[in-house]
């Protein structure tokens, strides 16, 4: 579109008519001149500007949208926003009791918001079937995984459906609650 408006505008003054807008030279153009050069400081400011939304968005912070009865109470059904830390997943500085988005081990298109139970070589006692809260089976997190669970044992479907999960499946630790208005604020140990 914009080389549309610059050509309209070339032939209106009379410039396309016999000389070739290369033989004028770039200093030459005048008006042109000035559009090209503010169109370009545009796009590199443009460009810088999406390049920091990249970074922070790939190595520090992202928005979470968690729905769902998983996580209840911590969590409501309806869609709640947080903003995600990343940093603290990749220097391995998650604690048990954290609340992580893990890239789902059945389905990778599929993000999960979970509680870290257990890091490697934790012992972890969990009831196997909500069902029978008296049947309970204890497992050693193997080297390089997590334990995770939701806080609705009867409608999750955690690390008691499909085990460990491998440390490298963590994607986010929810650190800041921004919607519902009524929540916002800090949402670190919950």
């Amino acid at each position: 579109m914009v080389v549309v408006v610059v050509v309209v505008f070339l032939f209106r003054r009379g410039l396309g008519s016999s000389k070739p807008v290369t033989a004028m030279g770039f200093r030459n153009l005048g008006l042109l001149g000035s559009f090209a050069k503010e169109g370009l400081e545009k796009a590199f400011s443009l460009g810088k500007f999406f390049c920091f939304l990249h970074v922070t968005d790939t190595y520090l912070v992202t928005f979470v949208v968690t729905s769902g009865p998983s996580m209840l109470p911590t969590i409501d059904l309806i869609p709640t926003m947080f903003f995600g830390e990343r940093i603290s997943t990749r220097f391995g500085k998650v604690t048990c009791g954290d609340i992580v988005i893990i890239r789902s081990p059945q389905n990778p298109r599929k993000l999960l918001a979970k509680r870290l139970v257990g890091m490697e070589d934790d012992t972890v006692t969990y009831i196997s079937n909500p069902d029978e809260p008296d049947k309970q089976e204890t497992i050693v997190v193997p080297k390089g995984h997590v334990w995770i669970q939701g806080d609705n044992a009867y409608k999750s479907n955690d690390s008691r459906n499909f085990g460990a999960v491998p440390y490298g499946l963590i994607q986010h630790r929810l650190f800041w609650r921004v919607w519902p208005i009524k929540g916002f604020g800090p949402f670190w140990k919950h």
